[in-house]
């Protein structure tokens, strides 16, 4: 009995009528809040210095839903410079040629808008600002705003879009301007289904207020078409083909016309094994002009110009793109004024968000006056830009 009732060497009561472990109590759903909130390390040398230990707290953590009823915005810088000698375009030697602010989001389970205001030297302009309707019926698409006609490859895309610092010739000569058609609004698309390659259909109308088009009365508006298709040639090679059509009034008066066609052709090789370091796309473009003017005598007086672009970009390394171009343009009003260029491009990319051009561009104009230039770019964007059409 004494032995029993002797303590044990540790001085606790024997094993025998120890009682076991209460389990611990559940942590209160704060504890489980705090413990499920983000955090972040304390820097190295923090706690000696009398600083915090251990993980700390993120307050004014940002989330998706926190977010929900703001809309993506990037901005993209446009920096060109020029040297050299030009007698008919009067470019300055270094100049902020362009900035572009775009606002987007989804604006409800049936469409996202998307809004692109450009800041250049002299004005500050909506450039695109436009609804996409993407739940209609029976496979429609439809866009509704101000936006960038669908004609041809080039008109569609923004300055920094462009493979090259300048636009073609063909823009500013057969389409009245650098802007192209870009007016107020309808756009109707639809892919046409079939076994043997992508084909899509668009039709369009527009107000006709833009330096090609234009709109003396409410019936004055402008038509456009355009038909799309696309076909894998190889794993690696893809060729996309299009053509266009568009007519509606001009400046000459409400007795005008302007008819304008179009067709281009776009080559694309990308060797799946080697895309981050080969890629080599090749593209070309027609349009044709025809102005017209009936005066009340009836004999209608007519005029056709024609303009060009061929060019390609070849990508022989990660970040080293390089690229020519040809150009052949005729005026509007008069065929018999031709002008001819030629570009050679060098591209170095460093990230997605900048890149660094040389272009030297050799310009014959029809006046006579040869010009000889070297135009340098550096473009750089912030923010959530969107994806670029392919």
């Amino acid at each position: 009995l004494a032995t029993l009732e002797a303590p044990s060497p540790a001085g606790r009561a024997p094993a025998a009528r120890e009682a076991p472990p209460a389990p611990p109590a559940p942590a209160p759903p704060a504890a489980e809040q705090a413990a499920a909130q983000p955090t972040v390390q304390t820097p190295p040398g923090a706690a000696g210095a009398g600083g915090p230990e251990g993980a700390l707290p993120v307050y004014g953590n940002i989330s998706a839903l926190s977010k929900i009823f703001n809309p993506d915005i990037a901005a993209i810088g446009n920096f060109i410079g020029a040297t050299g000698t030009n007698e008919v375009e009067n470019r300055p030697a270094l100049s902020m040629d362009e900035a572009e602010f775009s606002f987007q989001a989804i604006v409800d389970p049936f469409g996202r808008a998307d809004f692109f205001v450009s800041a250049g030297p002299e004005e500050i302009e909506l450039e695109e600002g436009y609804l996409t309707l993407t739940a209609l019926p029976g496979g429609l698409l439809a866009k509704v705003g101000k936006m960038k006609a669908q004609f041809g490859r080039t008109n569609t895309l923004h300055p920094h879009q462009l493979p090259f610092i300048d636009q073609p010739l063909m823009l500013q000569n057969v389409l009245g301007s650098e802007e192209g058609l870009n007016d107020s609004g309808v756009s109707v698309s639809k892919l046409l289904l079939n076994p043997w390659f992508f084909l899509e259909a668009t039709g369009e109308v527009y107000k006709g207020d833009n330096a090609t088009f234009r709109s003396y009365t409410r019936s004055d508006v402008t038509w456009l078409g355009r038909l799309r298709g696309y076909r894998d040639l190889t794993e690696s090679t893809n060729l996309d083909l299009g053509t266009s059509i568009a007519f509606g009034r001009n400046e000459l008066g409400d007795n005008s016309r302007t008819r304008l066609v179009g067709v281009d052709a776009t080559l694309r090789y990308r060797p799946l094994r080697r895309a981050i370091y080969k890629r080599l796309l090749a593209r070309t473009e027609f349009v044709w002009n025809r102005a017209s003017l009936t005066p009340d005598d009836g004999a209608e007086l007519a005029t056709t110009a024609f303009g060009m672009y061929a060019g390609g970009e070849y990508k022989f390394a990660r970040r080293w793109i390089a690229g020519a171009r040809y150009d052949y343009a005729e005026r509007v009003f008069d065929p018999s004024l031709k002008d001819k260029a030629a570009s050679a491009l060098l591209t170095f990319w460093p990230s997605e968000f900048s890149q660094v051009r040389g272009q030297y561009r050799r310009v014959k104009y029809a006046e006579g006056h040869t010009s000889n230039e070297v135009l340098f770019q550096f473009l750089f964007s912030i923010g959530a830009h969107g994806a670029h059409i392919f």
